[in-house]
């Protein structure tokens, strides 16, 4: 008899379960309510690193009479700025979205995944009802995967007008560019949006109820684009809580814990997520949330009932496109059958797609620095390296954590261009458990910004 998997959300942690269910025989069927793709996609990752590729092309261009290279307007005067077209990087932002969610539903097709447009909730027993425009459907099921992810947190005394005080999916309406920018919250998403803006032009300001940035990430890694940041001219407002934002007019004005005002043409609220796990008759079929509606599950994507799994950022494990994607995949492997190996979050990358970026995987120097993992650090800038100079980059290092006495690589931070390419082989190192002269010993091109891995790995060689 053939399984019976029906996925309700239609994100990373759902399209890419349905490949994996559909790869080992199942009928498959997967709910989807605002285009396959989910947030991911169409508001969220592909959008801001879309933006962010723009973003990044006017830094090479502000820096590149450092390398030789000059402008003139067509009457051979020098040209004084470089301008850009948000209406324009908009519309390539949201054509390149709609696009992406359209190979998406292909592949699905290519699979016989049937996708049912409609909101879905759980029924009775093991059965998905979905709310349609032509009325009410119910399928039955074996096995149901959750996977309805999040939205941008707001709160009463910051409401969003999608015209000039914005969640992050509501940035890319925007036609003209900002005057002044605030930005509020200074974790992954904040600090996104606001180096992308700065790096366009824009008088940006980012307030931080934290006394720096990215609290989360390796604190020397947060210096590094502190830094930066202010020395491109970003004005950082920390250990600055956002009591409310009005807006009055064309002006914008938030007011801090402490009673002082910060004015501006536009704010973007960076204050986190919400799981979209309202409504989904969770407590009726037996599915524990904790606190903060955030469904519960294990390593393998079980949820509390049986026969019910959830993955991504509905179940807040760790809110990343590529933990949804796993989590999906594991929960097919798991209940079909095949080979699984349970979600190891010491094994996942990372990045900050600021300028520059910040990457991460394994143990991290906070666990180091609290005895939670002995191991041995060397940190390496990029300064140094050859490449590096040759494209005038002097911002970021490489950091690598190894065990001592083995010297096996349990961790490592890269900060610098493209950090999200350059950890791939200190992940690999990481995830089979090699050693830093293992790393040390493989090949790599010279001149290239990963020799400085290789050679960190070198300095972490113990006779």
């Amino acid at each position: 008899m053939t399984d019976r998997i029906v996925i309700v959300g239609g994100g990373p942690g759902g399209y890419e379960a349905a490949h994996v269910a559909a790869q080992l025989g199942a009928d498959v069927t997967v709910v989807d309510t605002d285009g396959v793709g989910g947030s991911a996609v169409l508001t969220d990752c592909v959008p801001s690193k879309t933006l962010i590729a723009t973003s990044e092309l006017m830094t090479d261009m502000a820096a590149a009479q450092e390398l030789g290279v000059n402008f003139r307007d067509h009457e051979g005067d020098a040209a004084t700025s470089i301008v850009v077209d948000l209406a324009r990087v908009n519309a390539r932002v949201k054509q390149l979205a709609a696009d992406q969610s359209t190979d998406i539903a292909s592949g699905l097709a290519r699979d016989d995944v049937r996708v049912v447009t409609g909101r879905g909730r759980l029924g009775p027993g093991l059965t998905v009802v979905v709310d349609t425009d032509g009325g009410e459907e119910t399928i039955q099921a074996d096995a149901i995967l959750l996977a309805t992810g999040a939205s941008p947190r707001t709160l009463p005394s910051a409401q969003p007008d999608g015209e000039r005080i914005l969640t992050w999916e509501q940035v890319y309406d925007l036609t003209e560019v900002p005057e002044k920018l605030i930005v509020v919250g200074s974790g992954v998403t904040g600090a996104e949006f606001a180096s992308a803006y700065l790096s366009l032009g824009i008088d940006v300001t980012l307030v931080s109820s934290r006394d720096r940035v990215l609290p989360g990430e390796d604190a020397d890694a947060a210096a590094v684009l502190e830094e930066v940041l202010t020395r491109r001219g970003m004005n950082l407002l920390g250990k600055s809580r956002m009591q409310s934002v009005t807006r009055e007019g064309d002006e914008v004005t938030v007011t801090l814990t402490d009673g002082r005002t910060v004015t501006g043409s536009h704010c973007i609220l960076a204050l986190g997520s919400v799981p979209n796990t309202a409504g989904l008759g969770l407590e009726e079929a037996g599915v524990f949330t904790d606190e903060g509606g955030f469904i519960k599950v294990d390593r393998v994507s079980r949820t509390s009932a049986r026969g019910i799994y959830a993955a991504g950022d509905c179940t807040g494990v760790l809110m990343l496109a590529s933990v949804a994607a796993m989590q999906g995949r594991i929960a097919m492997w798991h209940y079909l059958g095949d080979a699984v190996a349970p979600l190891d979050l010491k094994k996942v990358a990372s990045n900050v797609f600021t300028s520059p970026e910040i990457a991460t995987v394994g143990w991290s120097q906070q666990a180091v620095d609290s005895g939670e993992m002995a191991a041995e650090v060397v940190t390496l800038p990029l300064a140094g390296n050859a490449r590096a100079k040759m494209q005038g980059v002097r911002d970021g290092f490489v950091k690598l954590f190894c065990r001592p006495g083995t010297g096996i690589v349990v961790g490592g931070v890269v900060v610098g261009p493209r950090a999200s390419e350059l950890i791939h082989p200190v992940s690999i190192a990481v995830a089979e458990s090699l050693t830093a002269d293992q790393l040390a010993h493989a090949f790599t091109v010279y001149p290239s910004m990963s020799g400085s891995i290789a050679e960190a790995a070198r300095r972490l060689h113990r006779v």
